[in-house]
């Protein structure tokens, strides 16, 4: 599978081959809403607590006698229909934590990432440099590539000028490659690949063929044909990914 390539400022420099392993597959849709369940359920703190009627404040003597006042007995203040009383069968501190099989979680990415080349939601871009953290430079790269609406914006590694400069922006997030979710994927419109980050991924989900292309990135002449291969950014700078990629699905 083949996208096009775009430089920072909107222009299309190339083309670059993706793995189909992660970015042609059929939509596993069950697996993907199992795996964004699991996510939300996690992300739960499940700190909540109430007081039974035992743990209340409260005398534990009888309200009144029995019998004899023509009223309806009551055996204690803390009880659970009184006011102040005991919660009964309240929520207490528990985990709501789940769990998924790694390989249904790396499936549930993969078919998030399908859906979204598919749907033509993702751009590719060379690489992500902005000399310093400044709002209006995110506004002007983002309304280059005419992404309006909400953004994620995957990159390799920690960029501080490009993650302070889209902080500000409500609809706009920056995500690392090794933290990339199902959650994330799905809720944003658009999603702004950086290729180095596009290598990243593809050391944890790509399959066992070695088939990863990204490696290859074909060049445009001014005729519109493929010319040489580019390893090169604008600027000169070779793009190397790093090395060390954390898998955000390993589990401690």
């Amino acid at each position: 599978m083949e996208a096009t390539l775009y430089n920072q400022a909107g222009e299309s420099i190339g083309v670059i081959r993706l793995n189909d392993y992660i970015f042609g597959i059929e939509p596993n849709k069950p697996v993907m809403h199992q795996a964004m369940v699991r996510q939300m359920a996690n992300a739960r703190k499940g700190t909540h607590n109430t007081l039974g009627r035992g743990e209340v404040r409260g005398s534990t003597r009888k309200l009144y006698r029995q019998k004899g006042t023509g009223r309806a007995r009551q055996g204690s203040i803390r009880a659970p229909h009184r006011p102040g009383g005991g919660i009964a069968h309240g929520p207490h501190p528990r985990s709501y934590a789940k769990k998924m099989p790694r390989k249904m979680r790396r499936l549930a990415v993969r078919s998030a990432l399908s859906a979204k080349q598919a749907a033509e939601q993702i751009r590719f871009v060379d690489g992500l440099y902005l000399e310093r953290p400044r709002t209006k430079d995110m506004v002007a790269l983002l309304d280059a590539h005419g992404l309006s609406g909400k953004t994620l914006i995957v990159i390799e590694q920690q960029n501080k000028n490009v993650q302070r400069s889209a902080s500000n922006l409500p609809r706009v997030k920056v995500l690392l490659a090794n933290y990339l979710n199902v959650i994330d994927l799905l809720h944003f419109d658009n999603i702004l690949f950086c290729h180095p980050a596009v290598d990243v991924i593809e050391r944890f989900l790509g399959n066992s063929d070695g088939d990863i292309g990204t490696d290859t990135i074909s060049q445009f002449d001014s005729s519109g044909v493929v010319t040489t291969p580019l390893f090169e950014t604008n600027d000169g700078t070779s793009i190397q990914p790093p090395m060390s990629a954390l898998d955000p699905d390993e589990e401690e």
